[in-house]
This record gives C-alpha cells, structure tokens and sequence, in this order.
C-alpha cells in the first residue's frame, strides 16, 4: 500500500512526493524500495501489486523500474485501506482462484530484515492452510501512544499442539493516552498492531463479502474488468463511490477467526517525526541531524533535517523539529507534533495549494 500523503512529515513530505518515496537516512533506498527489496527473497517481484494514487505512477516505475505498468493499482481517490485492499484482492482473483497473501505499507522501516522474512515465510504457511485472517503484533518497547494495540488471548493449538507464537485475539484499541499504553505493556497482553495482515485469497473474499458486502459487491460486478484494458476506466467510475473505511475496522474487528502472530524486528511505522527522532543515532546531548549538517550550543532532544549541503546552527532549543525543504520551514515542539496536519491546513487555506 503506497497511496498515503504522509502529512505528519511535511514539510520533508509532500504531495507531489510523500514519505513512502524518500530515503530519510541517507541509504541511497526510499522507503517504498527498501520494502520491495525486503519482499524479494521470498515473494517473486512479477507478484507484487502495488496499490496507490493515480499520481504516485510514475514515480513508483521510476523507483522500482523491474515492475510492469499493470502491477501498479492506481486508486483515483482515497478510500482508507479496506478498499485498497479490496482492489488488490478482486486483481488477484483474476489471476488465479488460490494465492496466499501478505499485506504491508510501503513506509514502514524494518531493522532485522532476515529474521522479518522467517516470520512472514511462517505466516504464509500458515494462511495457507487455514481459513484465518491473520495479522502481526509487535512485542512492545515502550508505552507507545502513537500505536494501536493488540491483545492477545489463547494460543493456537492443532494437533494438541501450541504454536507458540500465534493467538486468538481478544480486543483491538485505538492509540491509547499515556497511562493506558503503561498498563498494556506492564501486563505483558498486549501488541502493538504493525499493520502487517496475511490470509488466503478465499478467506479474504469470503470475510469482504460477510462483513464489507457494499465494498466486495462492486468488484464483484466488476471482476471481468480486472486484468484488461478497461480496468482503468472503470476503477475511474466505481472506484470513488466506495466507503472510506479501513480494513482494521471494517473487518479485523468484526471478524470471528482473527488471530495474531507476535513478532520482533525492529519495526517501526516511522508514522511521525517523534519516531523517526527515536530511532536515529544521536548526539550527547540527545540531538540528531538528518541529511544536512548542524551545530548545537546549549541545545538537547532536537531533529534537524535540511536540504544536502546547508547548515543548521540550533542555540538554545531544547525538544524541537526543525526541517526545511522546498521554500518551507517548519520550528515545531516535538511535543507538538500533532498539530502538523493543521498547520498543513491552514498554510492550505492562507496560501492554497502551495506548499501542500
């Protein structure tokens, strides 16, 4: 999934080119590549789909030049993940009647590649067999309040067998306030929700149909469109009218054969400045520079972020973002963050168009 706008980034993320297509630490990979090459191994690349913006086609082919023009899905509007998904689904079916599928965004950063493959090698074994919605949950680190949470319940058991790292799943939350996220990790229940979902095509279609029938019927009376030259025109026309609903809600949490694989590498859904601060390397003083360079005096806790070539020299900030790109520069307390899509906002009112 590569449709989103990544406004919490702005101003390093743009419309024109959001999150999912920058390499944020210098690795000469966007996120968007990084994840393709992490897939590589295990999934062959004439099998991926990448779902996203009619306007992000281009970019993606240029970034990933070994996909075909018909492996990228191009949404007209945005829905949320349910009917991305959906999209991608009704595709497949009409390449085949069985296929074993993982679904993963395009902008999250994954730090233990090898061990990420053996988990989702392990998960598509599993879906393969098994009428499940699956979907992974990170062990967590700390009290997370930017993360949804998981909490797990009973063990897979087949055979008289415990799988160890699979389970029944009770209850999903929202990003929960501060207090609440101690509680979840003190009690040793809880995983953070990665986002990450593995099934088989037919549990999948089946789980549309039962609980999002006004998503799956539509592409239902559309499924001879898929995989022709008329797809575009009617993904065009239908497309938009769907609800914008995300799959977690839509599905996950109605659902009566979720379960929840526990895994850990190094994830993270690099959702925010606060987690992009958190996991890059860092001065004595706790301040990181990004791309640019920078000199702190009397500073401690910052994120700087400038355009190669230009210098930074921060006096007296302590806890704050500081990134410039592309004629905008935003002073922000990461405290703050939040408040970046309404600062996206306005400057969308005052000034239109732009510096979105």
């Amino acid at each position: 999934m590569a449709g989103g706008v990544g406004s919490r980034f702005w101003p390093y993320s743009r419309n024109h080119r959001p999150k999912q297509f920058l390499d944020f630490f210098g690795t000469g990979r966007s996120l968007l590549q990084q994840t393709v090459d992490r897939f590589r191994p295990i999934v062959p690349i004439e099998n991926v789909l990448i779902v996203t913006n009619v306007m992000y086609r281009d970019v993606i082919l240029e970034q990933i030049p070994d996909l075909r023009r018909e492996q990228i899905l191009c949404e007209p509007a945005r829905r949320n993940t349910a009917p991305c998904i959906a999209y991608a689904v009704s595709h497949i079916s009409a390449r085949t009647s069985e296929a074993n599928i993982v679904v993963a965004a395009s902008d999250h950063l994954i730090m233990q590649e090898d061990e990420f493959r053996r988990v989702i090698s392990t998960g598509l074994d599993f879906v393969e067999n098994h009428d499940v919605l699956l979907t992974l949950g990170m062990k967590p680190t700390r009290p997370e309040t930017g993360y949804g949470y998981i909490q797990k319940e009973k063990q897979w058991t087949e055979d008289g067998r415990e799988l160890s790292s699979i389970y029944t799943v009770k209850t999903f939350t929202e990003k929960p306030d501060l207090e609440l996220a101690k509680v979840f990790v003190d009690s040793g229940e809880f995983l953070w929700n990665s986002g990450i979902f593995l099934w088989n095509l037919q549990s999948i279609r089946k789980a549309f149909r039962t609980y999002q029938p006004e998503i799956s019927e539509p592409f239902r009376r559309g499924e001879n469109m898929m995989g022709t030259a008329d797809e575009d025109t009617w993904i065009q026309e239908v497309f938009p009218t769907l609800p914008s609903i995300s799959v977690d809600y839509g599905i996950m949490e109605k659902a009566d054969n979720v379960y929840v694989m526990e895994a850990d590498f190094g994830w993270s859904d690099l959702g925010t400045w606060g987690s992009l601060y958190s996991l890059s390397p860092k001065d004595a003083e706790g301040n990181v520079s990004l791309k640019s360079d920078a000199l702190f005096y009397h500073s401690h806790g910052n994120v700087v972020t400038l355009e190669p070539g230009k210098l930074a020299v921060i006096q007296g900030l302590d806890g704050y973002i500081v990134a410039e790109a592309d004629g905008v520069l935003l002073i922000c307390k990461q405290q703050d963050e939040q408040s970046i899509r309404q600062m996206v906002t306005d400057a969308e009112v005052k000034f239109g168009g732009k510096y979105n």
